[in-house]
């Protein structure tokens, strides 16, 4: 499939990582840096989404994303997990749900720019676990590719996800992507719920905070992921 992500936020918190640990389903491993956990909170605009060489359906081809993720390993391959991924557009839900098996939730999602800042809303209308988030946020400094080695490289270059499969299993998606261009940012957040369902507290304020302004990319159908 292809995506591009479009004025991404990149709000994370450092959290206690035994906390996180006991969230996460085996036989996937917290991934930490320098002992801590984090947690980031990612709103962005989805565009030219679907199947590669095939042309792309306007009900689900662009539309808001929020996802609630934490870092993890399996095999000492690094990856993402979610907690979940909020959007607004039902039949893109119901596909990420049934072929990734992923936490998608319906939401209602309004995004507006002014100038360089972006004005995000998301409150979730699907199942009884109510997850709302509501910011403004803007760039504030020039383009760099992270480090390898560093807190920005680890908490955004990742190239898989994995999801919980019960019984212990867990699927692995396969994502490709150019090296992440970040640029510092502030964000103003007003209304923050989406880790309460995930019975996860944060404080008001992320610890780091990073702005994106596009990145293309493609991701593979779901594999098998065992621990060895």
């Amino acid at each position: 499939m292809t995506q591009t992500w479009n004025r991404l936020l990149f709000a994370h918190w450092s959290v206690d990582a035994r906390v996180v640990a006991a969230k996460i389903p085996p036989p996937l491993e917290l991934d930490r840096y320098d002992g801590d956990a984090w947690i980031g909170i990612v709103p962005f605009f989805m565009t030219n989404v679907g199947v590669r060489a095939l042309p792309a359906l306007p009900r689900v081809s662009a539309f808001a994303e929020l996802n609630v993720r934490t870092y993890v390993r399996l095999n000492g391959k690094p990856g993402v997990f979610f907690f979940s991924l909020d959007a607004e557009r039902a039949l893109a839900v119901a596909a990420a749900r049934t072929m990734f098996r992923l936490p998608y939730f319906l939401a209602s999602m309004d995004v507006r720019t002014r100038d360089d800042a972006v004005e995000y809303r998301s409150r979730r209308t699907m199942g009884r676990s109510q997850a709302e988030f509501a910011a403004t946020y803007r760039p504030t400094g020039p383009v760099a590719q992270p480090a390898a080695g560093s807190l920005e490289y680890f908490l955004t270059e990742r190239y898989c996800l994995y999801t919980g499969h019960g019984r212990g299993r867990s699927r692995r998606v396969d994502i490709h992507h150019p090296p992440w261009r970040l640029q510092p940012a502030e964000v103003d957040i007003q209304v923050n719920t989406m880790t309460k369902a995930a019975g996860l507290e944060l404080p008001p304020r992320p610890s780091v905070v990073h702005y994106s302004a596009r990145q293309d990319a493609v991701a593979w159908l779901p594999i098998g992921a065992t621990e060895s």
